[in-house]
C-alpha cells in the first residue's frame, strides 16, 4: 500500500505541475495571437514528439518527457536550446513593439495568478478539511526532560506569542507556533503563554535534534506537541476497552476528572496507576458517556506495561471543514514566500537553503 501512496503523491505533483506550466504557457500563446507576434509552436512536455501536427501555421506538438512545456516565438527570443532548430527562416519576420514584448511576457505570470485565482476561489467555495491540531494553539504534551519542561511550560498552556510574535495556529508557515520556533534566532526563545488567568512569560532554551549526515541541517526543537482530542482508532478484541464497550470514533474527554489534551496524557496516566481501574469520559455521537477501565498486563512480550488495548486515532483530532476566503489565502500565500526569503537570507536563521 505505501508503494501506491507514493506513486499517487509522484503522479499528483507531475499533473499539477504540468496543469501550471500549460495554463502559463497558454497564457503566453493567446496573447501572442492577439498581438499579431509569430507563433511557431506551441508544445506541451518536452523530448521526441510522439504527436505533432500544424494548424493555421502552428505547429501542435506533444514530447516524450513531462515536464512542462513552451511556446516558440521567434520574435521574443529564440531557445533553439529548448525548442529544437527549426527550417523556417525568422530573417522575414518584421520587428515587434516594445510594448507588445512586454504584454506577451507579462500574459504567461497573469494567467498564472488567475489560475491560483481558481483554486482559491475552489478551496473556498468547497472548503478543506482542517483538523484540531492545526488551529490550536494550546500545548497537548510536553516531552520529559525538554526544553519546554525546564521553561516551565505545562500541558493547557495556551501559547500567545513566540519570540516576540503573536501567534494563531499550531502548525504550517507564519503566525504559527513551530514556524516561530524554527524561525527564532537568539540563544533562548522567549514564550508568552496564558494559564488559568493569568499570563507569564517564559524563556525556553531550544534544543537541536540531531539527523544523520546526507539529512538537512537539525532545526530548532522545544518538544512540545498540539493540543487536540484524543480520539479511539480501533479496540484490540477482547481487550479491557472492548470488555467497557469502547468503540472506534469514540472522543476521550477525561479520566478520573481528569482533561485530556493529548493521547499521551491517557497513556502517562495509565503508567502511573498500574492496574488500578480508572473511569473515562467519552462522547460518542454527540452524547457523554462514562466507561470503566481495567487495565491489564499482556503475557507477551515479558515486563509489559498494564494496557487496556486503545489505538488511538493518529489523525489529530476533531475535523472540520473550513472555507477561507479568497484574499485570506492569497494573503497567506505572499506571507510565506516571504517568510521563507526572510529566513534564507538571515545571516543568523537556522534554515537555509
Amino acid at each position: 500500500m505505501q508503494i501506491f501512496k507514493v506513486l499517487f503523491i509522484i503522479l499528483e505533483v507531475l499533473v499539477l505541475f504540468n496543469v501550471l506550466i500549460f495554463v502559463h504557457e497558454l497564457g503566453h500563446f493567446l496573447a501572442a495571437r492577439w498581438r499579431g507576434l509569430k507563433v511557431e509552436k506551441f508544445a506541451i512536455w518536452f523530448g521526441k514528439p510522439l504527436w505533432r501536427k500544424e494548424i493555421n501555421g502552428v505547429e501542435y506538438m506533444l514530447g516524450t518527457i513531462p515536464a512542462g512545456g513552451y511556446v516558440a516565438l521567434p520574435q521574443m527570443a529564440p531557445m533553439e536550446l529548448l525548442e529544437g532548430k527549426t527550417e523556417k527562416s525568422r530573417d522575414e519576420l518584421p520587428p515587434v513593439s516594445a510594448l507588445d514584448k512586454i504584454i506577451v511576457a507579462f500574459a504567461g505570470p497573469l494567467f498564472s495568478f488567475g489560475l491560483a485565482m481558481v483554486f482559491a476561489i475552489i478551496v473556498w467555495w468547497v472548503g478543506r478539511p482542517v483538523h484540531e491540531y492545526e488551529t490550536t494553539t494550546t500545548i497537548g504534551y510536553v516531552e520529559k526532560d525538554s526544553p519546554a519542561e525546564r521553561a516551565g511550560l505545562k500541558v493547557g498552556d495556551q501559547i500567545l506569542e513566540v519570540d516576540g510574535r503573536p501567534i494563531s495556529k499550531w502548525g504550517g508557515m507564519g503566525d504559527s507556533v513551530t514556524w516561530r520556533i524554527v524561525r527564532s534566532e537568539g540563544k533562548t526563545i522567549p514564550i508568552k503563554i496564558k494559564r488559568g488567568n493569568e499570563t507569564n512569560l517564559v524563556e525556553a532554551v531550544p534544543r537541536y535534534e540531531h539527523t544523520k549526515v546526507y539529512q538537512r541541517k537539525p532545526l530548532r526543537q522545544i518538544l512540545i506537541e498540539p493540543a487536540y482530542t484524543p480520539m479511539v482508532g480501533s479496540i484490540v478484541p477482547n481487550s479491557p476497552a472492548a470488555r467497557s464497550d469502547l468503540r472506534r470514533g469514540d472522543r476521550v474527554i477525561s479520566i478520573d476528572g481528569l482533561k485530556l489534551y493529548h493521547p499521551a496524557n491517557f497513556a502517562d496516566y495509565m503508567d502511573q496507576h498500574g492496574t488500578n481501574s480508572v473511569s473515562v469520559t467519552i462522547v460518542r455521537n454527540g452524547q457523554p458517556l462514562q466507561k470503566t477501565l481495567t487495565p491489564e498486563i499482556p503475557d507477551a512480550p515479558p515486563g509489559s506495561k498494564p494496557r487496556v488495548g486503545i489505538e488511538w486515532d493518529g489523525s489529530g483530532g476533531e475535523m472540520k471543514i473550513s472555507h477561507p476566503g479568497v484574499v485570506e489565502q492569497i494573503v497567506a500565500s505572499v506571507n510565506a514566500m516571504i517568510g521563507t526569503f526572510d529566513a534564507l537570507l538571515s545571516k543568523k536563521s537556522d534554515i537555509s537553503p
